[in-house]
């Protein structure tokens, strides 16, 4: 071996050589493990040493060369160090094979290379992006579909078969078709770096599906590549975001950084906790030491460390560099912002990413939340940040499952959250509004279903939320009965449309459009199968045509994508109201009246008093938009509002009548007539 650098962590290229180097911390002695093709190993040690790196170069490395490490030093409770067991290089950007579950991995004696993947060397950068360019959606214009590589594509008839479940089935022509006459502008992937199974699913026959669980964060998840093999990944993930950008859609990622797949201590001994776990993880100081778990998942890797928060750095910069993704959804992302004494929105690695000039212009989107102490922190991260809203999901669901003293909730929600995200700077789109996702109930379930159904899991059914604030509509699960069918396919589309006409940005599970169903499970993290996989073959045509009439009329009108919060007051830019609030009768609401526990209200979106210029400057004049929400189980006549708004408006969106194209025009004073639990959307010109 040459010295090589320290720098760029990883096994790159330069001038003919491989150079090889890894973070060990204070370890004894490091050695790079070269495996042949017929597996048999040999071991080179890494003499040069720059702090805590060591690195070396060679001509003898190239490409497709299958690699770990095996690292030397005294073991403590904490560091680990021992040459018995095969590390996967933290900065490999390609991993293949897979992660055996056996003791392997666990005595302290036994050679553990014969369970862990092996990281592999990568050429350098060749792939011809064809002059890629990102779509650069405006957060104003964006709405978001969460989707799973694998379940997103492996029933879907539209996709050849040697491509389902995979990044190319991802980009088939008839998904990208989908999702863009959808009205969708990003596709939101669930995780996509390395990631492993745990023990206890390993075990018992499961796997895991969601991909929560990282061991490599540069590395795309071999399995979803064509022919399974991580290096095939690489090229396949590129090919994707290269062709579903040429469609106009942003490509979002989500990002694990708050823990890894090697559980707490005493856990599997794969990469990190190998290399020097005190460094890279939080422990808490005891006999015996402990991990400082507030995740659930057995560790949380520590921000406090430079080390950390260089890795978490280095790898974003690394998927937005070379892969051209457009943004992150991080996960559990109250546990990034951690420092000593709890969380903090100027924490180092928050303020390290903003400061980085090469994640400036890419979207970044919190799960504000983990289970440690002041976990909630909804509203507390940065200007920069979006986040999951999820006292949106919440107070949308109670109003529509019939929940008292709600509809002053869905109209600060509906109306982007103000109360949460009007601070320094911010503005609607900090609220990214979801009424499902992942982890949960489907829409389907969500009007289905009022208990879970989990039991495929193997954990008796212990497992997942039991706060679903759902409603069955009268019967719970699968049913013949045709009236409580109607109700719940009117309760999809108030929830879809609230979620549509809703200030923020709105984010849409994938397969919601078409009444997916998961037969009831509400954490099919561990389900690789047909109950996680989108039923195509049974897809709501008319569900779907009703989400895409809901996504056109979104993007008609500016004045349901605010860039500004509503004020309820004249901007300046028009003498009325830029948001105004009436009851039933057709006055206007008063504090007295909301703390009537009304059914029905209307709200009128006053399209001549958008305060915010266009692109090019100019100022926008849109038309306005009246919603009218009846949440309760009587009709309900609603009076139109006269005074100084629009005279004539046109019924766009009826949830009780979602068949009828012939839109219908009422006056002023006219009675409008609603369907117990339904809602409508009127537009009117600007006068």
């Amino acid at each position: 071996m040459r010295p090589g650098r320290p720098w760029p962590l990883g096994a790159t290229q330069c001038d003919g050589l491989t150079n090889i180097a890894v973070d060990a911390g204070s370890a004894d002695a490091v050695e790079v493990c070269v495996f042949d093709e017929d597996g048999v190993e040999r071991r080179i040690e890494l003499t040069e040493r720059t702090g805590s790196v060591r690195h070396g170069a060679s001509a003898d490395l190239p490409p497709g060369t299958r690699y770990g490490f095996r690292v030397h030093g005294n073991r403590t409770d904490v560091n680990v160090w021992n040459p018995a067991k095969l590390l996967v290089d933290p900065y490999a950007r390609a991993i293949v094979g897979q992660v055996t579950h056996d003791q392997s991995l666990l005595d302290n004696d036994r050679d553990s290379a014969g369970s862990v993947p092996r990281s592999v060397v990568m050429p350098a950068d060749d792939f011809d992006w064809e002059g890629d360019r990102r779509p650069e959606i405006a957060w104003a214009d964006t709405l978001i579909y969460e989707a799973h590589v694998r379940g997103m594509t492996a029933m879907h008839p539209g996709v050849p078969a040697d491509r389902r479940g995979s990044y190319l089935g991802m980009a088939a022509p008839a998904v990208v078709d989908h999702v863009r006459r959808l009205g969708v502008t990003a596709v939101e992937l669930m995780p996509i770096h390395r990631f492993e199974s745990e023990p206890h699913l390993f075990e018992a026959g499961l796997t895991n599906y969601w991909g929560y669980n990282t061991l490599g964060f540069f590395a795309p998840h071999g399995a979803y590549a064509s022919d399974g093999d991580g290096v095939t990944a690489v090229t396949e993930f590129r090919t994707m975001v290269k062709l579903l950008h040429r469609a106009g859609l942003e490509v979002i990622l989500d990002v694990v950084y708050n823990h890894t797949a090697e559980g707490g201590i005493g856990g599997p001994i794969l990469s990190f906790r190998g290399l020097d776990a005190q460094s890279w993880y939080r422990i808490h100081d005891g006999d015996p030491p402990l991990d400082d778990d507030v995740t659930g998942c057995g560790n949380t890797l520590d921000v406090r460390s430079e080390r950390t928060v260089a890795l978490i750095l280095d790898s974003l910069r690394y998927w937005v560099t070379e892969m051209h993704v457009d943004g992150f959804r991080f996960d559990l992302a109250t546990a990034l912002g951690r420092e000593d004494h709890g969380f903090s929105p100027r924490a180092r690695l928050l303020e390290t990413i903003a400061q980085d000039p090469t994640l400036a212009g890419v979207k970044l989107i919190a799960e504000p939340w983990d289970i440690g102490p002041g976990g909630y922190q909804v509203g507390v991260f940065p200007p920069r940040w979006s986040e999951w809203n999820g006292r949106y999901r919440d107070g949308i669901r109670d109003v529509w499952r019939g929940q008292p003293q709600m509809l002053g909730e869905w109209a600060e929600r509906m109306c982007g959250s103000s109360d949460l995200f009007d601070h320094s700077g911010r503005d609607p789109r900090a609220s990214i509004n979801f009424v499902t996702a992942h982890d949960g109930f489907t829409l389907s379930d969500l009007v289905s279903y009022e208990h879970k159904r989990n039991e495929a899991n193997g954990e008796e059914n212990r497992d997942g939320t039991d706060d679903n604030r759902s409603w069955n509509c009268g019967v719970e699960g699968p049913t013949d009965d045709a009236a409580i069918l109607a109700l719940r396919a009117r309760q999809r589309r108030n929830l879809l449309t609230t979620l549509l006409v809703s200030q923020g940005v709105p984010m849409i599970l994938a397969g919601d459009e078409v009444a997916n169903s998961q037969a009831g499970s509400n954490n099919a993290y561990a389900q690789d199968n047909e109950i996680s996989w989108i039923d195509w073959a049974n897809a709501d045509v008319e569900l779907l045509s009703f989400v895409q009439q809901l996504t056109a009329l979104r993007s008609a009108h500016p004045v349901l994508r605010r860039r500004r919060f509503l004020e309820g007051r004249p901007t300046g830019v028009d003498p009325r109201d830029d948001l105004a609030w009436f009851g039933a009768d057709g006055t206007p609401m008063s504090p007295a009246l909301w703390g009537t526990d009304p059914r029905s209200v209307t709200a009128v979106l006053n399209g001549s008093a958008i305060v915010e210029p266009g692109l090019d400057g100019q100022r926008v004049v849109d038309d306005s938009v009246m919603i009218i929400i009846n949440s309760g189980p009587e009709p309900v006549n609603a009076v139109l509002p006269a005074g100084p708004w629009p005279s004539t408006w046109t019924v766009t969106i009826d949830t009780a009548d979602p068949g009828s194209l012939a839109l219908r025009d009422l006056s002023a004073g006219d009675v409008c007539r609603l369907t117990e639990r339904s809602m409508m959307v009127l537009v009117a010109s600007s006068d």
